[in-house]
C-alpha cells in the first residue's frame, strides 16, 4: 500500500540526512496540511535529519502509520538506519481535542521531555503526554509505526489545526505555508529541543 502511494503521480518523498534526531511527517502535503512544512523548518533550523511524504492537492490518500513500511522505501530505510531518535508530525482534529497536542509514541521519556520544552512556548494549549488520556488510535504505540523503529524510538506528535496555522483562526489551507505565531513557536521548540539532544545528549537520558 505504502509502494503504490509512493507510485501516484504528484507524490513527493523527501529524506536529508542531518544529525542523529531526526523530524518525519509522512502524511504531509494535502492530506495533513502542513506537518511537512513544520518537519521542513525544524530540521533545517537544527541541522536535523528529515523524512516527509507530500501528496498533490487532487490525492487524499491516508496510509495508516503501522503501513508505512521502510521495505518499500529505500529512503525511508535509509533515514530509519541514520537516525536515532525521531520525531513524527501528524495533523488530527477532535472534538474536545482542537486546543490539545498528544505526544504518543513508545519513548515516553522523550514525551515527557518534549512536552516541558512545549507548554510555556504554547500556552493556549494543552500538552497531552499520559498515554491514557490520548484517544487509542492517536497513541502511536504499534511497533510497526515507523516512529518507533529508530534505534532509540521516537515520538508521534499529533497537532490540531490552529497550532499548523490553519482554520478561522489563521490561514486557509491554500495559505499552509505562510507563518503564524503559534506555528512559529512550534518550530522553533522543536528545532531547540533537536539542536539540545544533538549539543549535549540531553534527550539520551528520556530513552
Amino acid at each position: 500500500m505504502f509502494a503504490d502511494l509512493l507510485a501516484e503521480p504528484g507524490v513527493v518523498e523527501t529524506v536529508r540526512l542531518g544529525s542523529p534526531f531526526g523530524f518525519m511527517a509522512f502524511h504531509g502535503g494535502s492530506l495533513e496540511v502542513a506537518t511537512d512544512t513544520i518537519a521542513t523548518a525544524a530540521a533545517e533550523r537544527s541541522g536535523a535529519s528529515l523524512y516527509t511524504v507530500a501528496q498533490p492537492a487532487d490525492l487524499n490518500w491516508h496510509v495508516p502509520s503501522k503501513l508505512v513500511d521502510p521495505a518499500a522505501s529505500p529512503a525511508l530505510a535509509g533515514f530509519l538506519d541514520h537516525v536515532e531518535l525521531t520525531v513524527a508530525l501528524h495533523g488530527f482534529g477532535r472534538d474536545g481535542l482542537f486546543p490539545s497536542l498528544l505526544l504518543g509514541g513508545q519513548n515516553r521519556g522523550l514525551a515527557a521531555w518534549l512536552a516541558s520544552a512545549l507548554r510555556p512556548a504554547l500556552p493556549h494549549y494543552d500538552l497531552v503526554d499520559d498515554l491514557d488520556a490520548i484517544p487509542v488510535a492517536l497513541r502511536g504505540l504499534h511497533p510497526a509505526n515507523p516512529v518507533n523503529l529508530a534505534r532509540g524510538g521516537g515520538v508521534q506528535l499529533e497537532l490540531p489545526p490552529r497550532v499548523r496555522g490553519l482554520g478561522p483562526w489563521w490561514d486557509h489551507p491554500e495559505r499552509a505555508h505562510q507563518r503564524t505565531s503559534h506555528r512559529e513557536a512550534l518550530v522553533e521548540v522543536l528545532a531547540a529541543a533537536a539542536r539540545a539532544w544533538a549539543e549535549d545528549g540531553r534527550a539520551t537520558d528520556a530513552r
